[in-house]
Order: structure tokens, then C-alpha cells, then sequence
């Protein structure tokens, strides 16, 4: 049997059936993507339909990959937070063309794929201090909320006080708490796939009292992605600047230790963590999957394609090999064809996933040691910073300054290394002379 031959389904204790249940699983946990990612880089100016299937074709391949490849229950598409920073810091805050940035995310995927084809993978992951991945990973949470309620209206600019509550009289306004709350509701009652039916949910009583207008027609041709195809690689020459080796460096870093952190704790759901050596079998390949489909899907038109944390919800029903990741990329495939749904996916309908996605990053901070002050400063001022200057770069860059300074004074400086060393001094300079 062939699915046999490459998925090893009985060595693994598995089944199709079981792998379909987890694929399906997987995918309604993470399609609220296919809405959100649209929504966040159309508003650089990218046409929202292209985007669409760039969004698709990239969690296609990237799925395939990670099944075929890496035979790994784990499920790859545009990564929230990324996104974020693409849309709101590197074009809209540092006004870099997005075919620029897109260029940035392309040499990003590179350097992703090189690393993980040298033996220097696993020693930079563990060069970056525990303690700045958790924060980090936080801090986007808490930006990633935070711009949910912002792009809502639930939240607004105040002359005074910086921020404020909006119009809650306003019917947007409205309907995006309402959607916030049905959303939360059906995530602590751990319904399958949450976060979509709560955005379905929204969206449904949305165009019920006419605060959405009805979409055109449900099912229709895939929307053709050739207004963002290929830019990434045409404007490489564009990369000539300080900050766009930040941009880059961001978009390295943070893809590296989040792809690496979600496949660690997903492999540990699935028991694919050796219990002597501690390794996760097969993560070199899962790790140049990631790598390989962030690289194509800029080449799409999207932003960082990585793993997605909702996977364990497959793994939950027992899906264990890659024919999960497999289902999943079939049903982004027929998910396609559903793109006229989009123009009801306003930003009142995607506050809910944004702002939910937020709080499960937010748990994070638990696995910093707060009671080290040495530790707790760079840990919170890479988070409030993310927060307080919009910008998931700067606030990185504070963190990364801090923390040698603060191990120093206290007299561990030999535990920092010359990877932390070099970034503090390279942010230093982009403040001095970028930002």
C-alpha cells in the first residue's frame, strides 16, 4: 500500500480514518488564515484576492511538504504575527513598498534553508536566550490583540490619554464584541475549530441586520495571484538599505525559534520526542520543510510562511504521521474555490481571531523566570515595546539591548554569547542611525 510505504501508518499506531479526523481537525483550527491574512496585507495596498491564493497555494505547499517530506502531523500557512509585522511596521510604519518587503521575506527563506542544511541549526536556536523566545512570542501576542481592537474601532487614537474606547454606539463596532465574545465562548469550550465558527458566526449576523453587505456568490473560479506573483524575486535589488537587514533579520528570527518552538511542542503531543536523547525525530526535515515553503510562498505573495500551534488539536484525535498535513493541504485546495466569502470578512469579523490568537501567544510568559530581574527586564520591554511603538522589530531590538546589559551588571556576562553580543550592538546602531 503506498500510503503505507510513505506515511508508515502502522509503525506509527495510526490509520487513514484517524488521519483524515486530525488533518479535518487541524484545518478548521487554523483556516480563520485564509480570512485574516487577506484582510491584514491587503491593507498595503496587495490585491486581497490574490492574496487569497497566495495564502493557499502557500499552506498547500508547505503542508505537502511537511507530510511528504518530513512525515510530520503539523500543518504550515502565512504565520500571524509576521503578518503583523509585514502590514503595520515594515510598509505602513517604515513605508518599504511591499514588493520590497516581499523581497525581504524571500532572503529571509533563503537564510532559513541554508541554516537548516548546516549543521549550525541547533546551536543558533539555542544561542537565543529561552527567556527573549518566550518573550518575543508573548510580545506579538499582545500586538497582534492589541491591532484586533484597533482595526475594529473598539479602540482608538486620543489626543490625551494616546489610546481610548471607540464609538461603542457604533453597529461595527458592535458586532466586533459581539464577535470577540462568541468567539471566546466557543474556545473555552473547546469547540473544534473556534475560532472559524466564531468569525462565521459574526459574519452571519453581520449581513443579518445589514451591517455587512451580502457576498456576490459563494463558490467561483480560483482568484488569479499574478498582480503579487513573482515580486518577491524582481525587487531583490531593492534591498539596499540598513533597515531592510532588520526587516530581514526579524523576519529570520522570529521564523526560526517560532517554527522550531511549534514543532517541539508538537512532536512532544505526539510522542515523536526521543526519551533518552530528548531529540525530535525528523525535525531537520520538518525544519527545511518550513524553511522551503516560506521562500515559495514569497515568491506567491505572502508573508512567512510557518507552523501553526493549532496542530496539536489534530494530534489531539490521535493524527500522527504526515497524511494529516497531507488532508490539510487538500482542503486549502478546495477551500479555494470559496474566495467571494471574502467580502464579508471586514476587520469587525477577523477582531475576534486576532485578539484570540493573541491570548494563547500571551501564555507564553509563564516559562520566564520573573523572580530574575536580570531576566524579567529584557523579557518586558521586548513586550511592551512590541506594544507601545507598534513595531514587533523595535521592540525585539530593545529586548535583545537589554539583556546583555542587565546579565552583565549581575555578573553572569559569561553566559551571554557572542550571537547576543553582536545583536545588541546592531540594534544599537539601527537606533543611532535608522529609526
Amino acid at each position: 500500500m503506498i500510503l503505507e510505504q510513505l506515511f508508515h501508518l502502522r509503525e506509527n499506531r495510526t490509520s487513514v480514518r484517524r488521519e483524515l479526523i486530525g488533518g479535518l481537525t487541524t484545518f478548521l483550527a487554523m483556516s480563520y488564515i485564509l480570512a485574516v491574512n487577506p484582510e491584514l496585507l491587503g491593507s498595503t495596498g496587495m490585491s486581497k484576492t490574490a492574496v487569497f491564493t497566495a495564502t493557499i497555494l502557500a499552506a498547500i505547499v508547505g503542508c505537502l511538504l511537511m507530510g511528504l517530506v518530513a512525515n510530520f502531523p503539523v500543518a504550515l500557512a502565512p504565520g500571524m504575527g509576521l503578518n503583523a509585522f509585514f502590514t503595520y511596521t515594515v510598509v505602513q510604519e517604515w513605508h518599504i513598498p511591499w514588493q520590497t518587503a516581499l523581497a525581504g521575506v524571500f532572503v529571509a527563506g533563503i537564510l532559513f534553508i541554508l541554516l537548516t542544511l548546516s549543521k549550525l541549526r541547533d546551536k543558533l536556536i539555542n544561542l537565543i536566550p529561552s527567556a527573549l523566545k518566550y518573550a518575543v512570542s508573548a510580545g506579538i501576542g499582545l500586538f497582534i490583540a492589541f491591532s484586533g481592537l484597533q482595526t475594529s474601532g473598539i479602540i482608538v487614537a486620543n489626543k490625551s490619554n494616546a489610546v481610548a474606547l471607540g464609538n461603542l454606539h457604533s453597529p461595527t463596532v458592535l458586532l466586533a464584541i459581539f464577535g470577540i465574545i462568541v468567539g471566546i465562548m466557543l474556545v473555552t469550550a473547546n469547540v473544534t475549530g473556534g475560532i472559524f465558527w466564531g468569525m462565521f458566526i459574526t459574519a452571519a449576523v453581520g449581513m443579518i441586520f445589514g451591517i455587512i453587505p451580502l457576498p456576490t456568490g459563494i463558490i467561483s473560479g480560483v482568484p488569479s495571484v499574478q498582480p503579487i506573483f513573482g515580486q518577491a524575486v524582481t525587487h531583490l535589488g531593492n534591498i539596499n538599505s540598513f533597515q531592510m537587514i532588520i526587516v530581514i533579520l526579524t523576519f529570520f528570527i522570529i521564523g526560526l525559534f517560532d517554527t522550531s518552538g511549534t514543532l517541539v511542542g508538537v512532536a512532544t503531543e505526539a510522542g515523536m520526542v526521543d526519551k533518552e536523547s530528548g531529540e525530535v525525530k525528523g525535525v531537520g526535515k520538518a525544519l527545511f520543510s518550513g524553511a522551503l515553503a516560506t521562500t515559495l510562498g514569497a515568491v506567491f505573495g505572502t508573508s512567512p510562511t510557518t507552523a501553526y500551534v493549532e496542530s496539536t488539536s489534530g494530534v489531539a484525535v490521535e493524527a500522527r504521521t504526515g497524511l494529516s498535513s497531507v488532508f490539510v493541504a487538500l482542503l486549502f485546495a478546495i477551500a479555494a474555490f470559496f474566495s467571494p466569502i471574502l467580502t464579508v470578512i471586514t476587520s469587525a469579523v477577523t477582531a475576534s481571531a486576532l485578539i484570540i490568537v493573541g491570548i494563547l501567544m500571551l501564555s507564553n510568559v509563564q516559562y520566564i523566570d520573573w523572580t530574575k530581574f536580570e531576566i524579567a527586564v529584557p523579557a518586558f520591554f521586548t513586550m511592551i515595546m512590541m506594544l507601545l511603538t507598534y513595531s514587533i522589530s523595535e521592540g525585539l531590538a530593545v529586548g535583545f539591548i537589554f539583556y546583555p546589559i542587565t546579565m552583565t551588571v549581575k555578573g553572569r556576562w559569561r553566559e551571554v554569547n557572542a550571537l547576543m553580543w553582536t545583536m545588541m550592538v546592531v540594534f544599537i546602531l539601527y537606533f543611532a542611525f535608522v529609526a
